[in-house]
């Protein structure tokens, strides 16, 4: 039985047929969305061998009458409170895709579709999109357990589908009060800031026994820490009902799926009519403003120092552009935290976390800079040298992040001279590694195709991990080698393999340019 045209049920439909050609679609960007019927089979094989997998572990395990050991309800507590921020932090990140990236949003709200019905489809696309990798995961437990008369196993899937609507109501909630705090232009933004800080929130979680263990004795691993901050609960206390949901309860099934209902009826009765406004701010704010002041010529600098600053403006102007690089800082912080213990310095761990860092930023700067430039034709055409154009660009795309890293690597120069120098060179080597490979094997591309650089070339993208690898691998064993009276056989070879890797990417990212250009 087919939907009735402009009903929500066959609006949700295309919604859902979006999501598939967006997680299945083949060939480079810009491509006509197609499925990709080898991924779809490959997933499918893997999915019908995790139910074997599942299979195998419920029977050895056997039914179960009651709920499981106190200690059991807890670790899973800590399971569900992780998958919960890594579904609002992908809320986040369609909620945003959804306002300002999607593009569908001025044809559906022009047609005659009331704009509660679309605000509903959004939501349960949103929800569904959410729940959609969990479910690859869980869903078997269902299934096999269904099979096997372990029913309880089928409360996976209102636990799971509760929590992805309460994660999507909270990130369209929060979505929307920031369009009206702030505007659209920086929603896009500090959404997108929210959404990454809500994953990394739980790396910082999962160390939190070595944070808050003792000066003395091993660090604690995270499940001892939370199995000892949860002494203080009861058996019935509210903190353990999703688990106690997840594990079969039924009562506390019924109360999730009531609130994660709740949300949602909340949600769409209460602000379906700003989710109409954000999206008329969303529109408007995508209109080049018009420029109301003199026009100033500066003509004192030289054609590298003008192209430098022609780049870095550019990049200024793009605040989504920016905090989509800047992201990528945040790795930092958690390895700031895993650096430091008992008032020791962890040098080679900060080392290879900040070297590797470098690559990763170079690399996006350089795809930015050196492969997105908008007016390709002006420059080739201008009067300046090719190579002295090559040049400035690709300063302007790694002086950015050797200011980034000065501080912290002036610091461990004064506290550890000689490994701060070599720390230096490895980074110096992943920054100007990751310039060259994108500027010699890069295709140029769209600048708004910055998050599908994933794309492209598999050589292009073995070669950036190599560089970054192979300089992380340098940066993590040379220190080591530095602690040490004698140089052992084994750490002797990993720096001869981890310095082949390393040096050896770049003539080989040359040689591929001279094949291919």
């Amino acid at each position: 039985m087919k939907a009735r045209p402009g009903s929500v049920p066959w609006l949700l439909r295309h919604e859902l047929r979006l999501f598939w050609y967006a997680r299945l679609a083949a060939g480079k960007p810009g491509a006509p969305r197609r499925a990709n019927w080898r991924v779809a089979g490959g997933g499918l094989l893997l999915w019908l061998g995790w139910h074997a997998g599942v299979f195998a572990a419920l029977r050895a395990i056997g039914p179960s009458a009651g709920m499981p050991p106190w200690q059991f309800v807890i670790a899973v507590t800590a399971i569900l409170l992780g998958t919960f921020l890594f579904m609002l932090s992908s809320a986040l990140k369609t909620s945003v895709e959804t306002l300002f990236e999607r593009g569908d949003m001025d044809l559906l709200l022009s047609s005659p579709l009331p704009s509660h019905s679309i605000f509903v489809v959004k939501l349960a696309g949103m929800a569904a999109g959410v729940a959609a990798l969990y479910l690859f995961f869980l869903a078997p437990l269902a299934h096999v357990g269904l099979l096997l008369g372990q029913f309880r196993w089928l409360a996976v899937y209102p636990v799971l589908l509760a929590m992805a609507v309460i994660a999507a109501s909270l990130a369209m909630l929060l979505t929307l009060m920031l369009v009206r705090l702030l505007g659209a232009r920086r929603t896009r933004v500090v959404a997108q800031v929210l959404g990454a800080l809500a994953g990394a929130s739980l790396f910082l979680l999962s160390q939190a026994g070595t944070f808050l263990s003792q000066d003395s004795g091993p660090p604690s691993s995270a499940m001892a820490t939370v199995m000892a901050a949860a002494q203080v609960l009861e058996p019935q206390s509210p903190l353990l009902l999703p688990a106690r949901a997840a594990l079969g309860d039924g009562g506390a099934v019924a109360v999730i799926a009531a609130i994660g209902v709740l949300c949602a009826l909340l949600t769409v009765g209460t602000t379906h009519r700003f989710f109409v406004r954000g999206l008329q701010q969303a529109a408007s704010s995508n209109r080049v403003p018009k420029h109301t002041g003199p026009v100033r010529f500066r003509f004192g600098r030289g054609m590298p120092a003008l192209v430098v600053a022609k780049e870095w403006r550019l990049v200024r102007r793009d605040p989504h552009l920016v905090s989509q690089v800047l992201l990528q800082l945040l790795y930092l912080l958690p390895l700031c935290f895993l650096v430091f213990r008992e008032n020791t310095l962890q040098i080679p761990a900060f080392a290879a976390g900040l070297t590797m860092l470098c690559g990763s930023l170079g690399a996006s700067l350089s795809w930015i800079i050196l492969l997105a430039e908008d007016a390709p034709d002006l420059l080739a055409t201008s009067p300046a040298k090719a190579a002295t154009l090559r040049q400035a660009k690709l300063a302007a795309a790694v002086i950015p992040v050797f200011a980034l890293v000065a501080l912290p690597l002036s610091w461990l120069v004064a506290r550890a001279p000689l490994a701060g120098l070599l720390t230096a060179a490895t980074v110096c080597g992943a920054t100007f590694g990751a310039a060259l490979v994108t500027m010699w094997t890069g295709t140029p591309t769209a600048r708004g195709e910055f998050k599908n650089r994933g794309a492209r070339s598999i050589a292009t993208r073995l070669l950036d991990l190599s560089n970054v690898l192979g300089w992380g691998a340098l940066a993590w064993l040379l220190p080591r080698a530095l602690e040490g009276t004698s140089l052992g056989i084994g750490l002797a070879g990993g720096i001869g393999a981890a310095a082949a890797i390393a040096l050896g990417t770049l003539p080989l990212a040359w040689l591929l340019r001279i094949r291919t250009r």
